[in-house]
């Protein structure tokens, strides 16, 4: 048997072996892959960093567990900028299950900055109707929180203290894997004229492209990269520089797998062997 129809007959659980270690190798010992910033990451970043100190930023979460992978470590990335250059955060979610996500999302940030719930930040939780609480906010945030995550009323909350609409907020992050990005942008950006900034998920990213040209968006983070480069600016290691280590050594290891299998294939063409592969995938051993 020539080594050309080995190496195509290989078990495919000794390939799902490579990709599991190309997985988790990088994810427990860091290879910290360089990273290019890219200008509309750069321009997500100046936004917020030339803020005056004690602006207010609501950050709206509007992601689940399925799309947390790219949109959790964004999350935190910006919310520890913004505490770091002493921006007060008014967190809230669109969707039901975000809460979960969300809360202990900025917690973590918090805790890394060295800030206090109700002081430097307040989550206000949940609430149903995309288009239903952007309007709304522009009239009465209280109204449509009357008290926040934790069931305390706004009223009580220092950071919330002259806060009552956009027009007391000098920023809106929305972090989204949905068509929320499109009601923030015809809402907060249009209607109200409020500066946004926008995290999506790789996938949706450019299709936002336009946004930013038209001035509608002041910046765009996309997926896991363009959180890992919101990272790198921050001079941060989390977990979306881990995950894109991750993501590059998987990507690697298919390449060569795909390259080393087209050269075995033509090396039988070109020996004329023939009835496919040894082993599992294909022919007789």
């Amino acid at each position: 048997m020539s080594w050309a129809r080995r190496l195509l007959g290989v078990d495919r659980r000794i390939i799902f072996i490579f990709i599991g270690l190309g997985t988790a190798v990088p994810l427990l010992l860091p290879v910290n892959l360089p990273i290019t910033v890219t200008p509309r990451v750069e321009a997500a970043y100046q936004t917020i960093d030339t803020l005056p100190e004690g602006s207010r930023v609501l950050i709206s979460m509007d992601y689940e567990p399925d799309t947390m992978a790219e949109l959790q470590p964004m999350s935190i990335a910006i919310m520890r900028h913004c505490f770091r250059k002493n921006l007060k955060v008014i967190g809230m979610t669109l969707y039901p299950a975000g809460p979960g996500l969300v809360e202990p999302a900025m917690r973590i940030a918090a805790e890394a900055e060295g800030k206090t719930r109700n002081v430097d930040y307040v989550f206000l939780g949940y609430k149903s109707g995309f288009q239903t609480v952007m309007i709304g906010l522009g009239e009465s945030l209280r109204q449509q929180y009357p008290v926040d995550f934790y069931r305390t009323p706004l009223d009580s909350i220092p950071v919330l203290r002259g806060v009552d609409s956009y027009a007391q907020i000098d920023l809106v992050v929305n972090l989204t894997a949905s068509s929320a990005a499109d009601y923030w942008i015809q809402f907060a950006a249009t209607r109200y004229r409020k500066k946004l900034v926008l995290g999506a998920t790789a996938v949706m990213a450019t299709d936002y492209y336009p946004y930013l040209s038209s001035r509608q968006l002041l910046g765009l983070v996309g997926g896991m990269k363009g959180a890992a480069e919101y990272e790198k600016r921050m001079d941060l290691f989390g977990d979306a520089r881990r995950g894109m280590d991750a993501q590059s050594l998987v990507h690697v290891i298919i390449a060569i797998l795909v390259i080393l299998g087209n050269v075995a294939l033509l090396a039988m063409q070109r020996s004329g062997e023939g009835g496919g592969p040894a082993g599992p995938l294909g022919g007789p051993r």
